[in-house]
């Protein structure tokens, strides 16, 4: 990568058909989403009233690991967040012309549930072929992400010597009043 430059592509989408799936001439599987964002349409300033939302469709690609994992829990609906880089490629036609296509090469996705049945409802699934990861272990467990937040971890206990002045917080039925914090304002 040159020195100032950034590819980098997330969708947070919803699929438009079931994956497409096929492999590489030395076995690889590859999967082809065809992924639906849209926007609000804009307000009109006289009525008020907004305009038609804008739907915009991006293909993206999955290689390896990531794209049996689509190809098995996402069809038709399916909303998945999908990280990767454009990369435009040369082809020719069945009539011999020049195409181009353009799409977004994915090295990380999570399956984000709802609409489509291969949906994992509000438990988002992160898999992904990061830098840091081993070789051939493309499975992340969810990290940080702000839609996931069913799989946060439980509270962690407190020592018992922590427990006691909170126990007897909780034990005391003084009124809210009767409450005295130490706050030094």
């Amino acid at each position: 990568m040159a020195k100032g430059t950034v590819n980098k592509v997330i969708i947070l989408g919803r699929l438009g058909q079931d994956p497409d799936v096929k492999a590489t001439a030395s076995g690889t599987q590859v999967v082809n989403l065809n992924v639906a964002t849209n926007e609000l349409g804009m307000k009109d300033q006289s009525t008020g009233q907004r305009g038609p939302d804008q739907t915009e469709w991006h293909r993206c690609t999955l290689f390896g690991r990531q794209a049996e994992i689509a190809a098995q829990y996402l069809s038709k609906g399916s909303l998945v967040y999908l990280e990767g880089r454009l990369q435009t490629r040369k082809w020719q036609d069945q009539s011999g012309n020049d195409r181009w296509s353009t799409e977004i090469i994915c090295n990380e996705m999570q399956l984000m549930g709802g609409g489509g049945q291969g949906g994992q409802g509000s438990q988002g699934q992160q898999y992904g072929g990061g830098q840091a990861q081993p070789a051939g272990n493309n499975y992340q467990q969810p990290n940080n992400n702000p839609f996931n937040q069913p799989n946060q971890p439980a509270p962690r206990q407190q020592a018992p010597q922590q427990q006691a002045p909170q126990q007897a917080a909780q034990q005391s039925t003084g009124s809210f009043d009767d409450f005295d914090d130490d706050i030094p304002f």
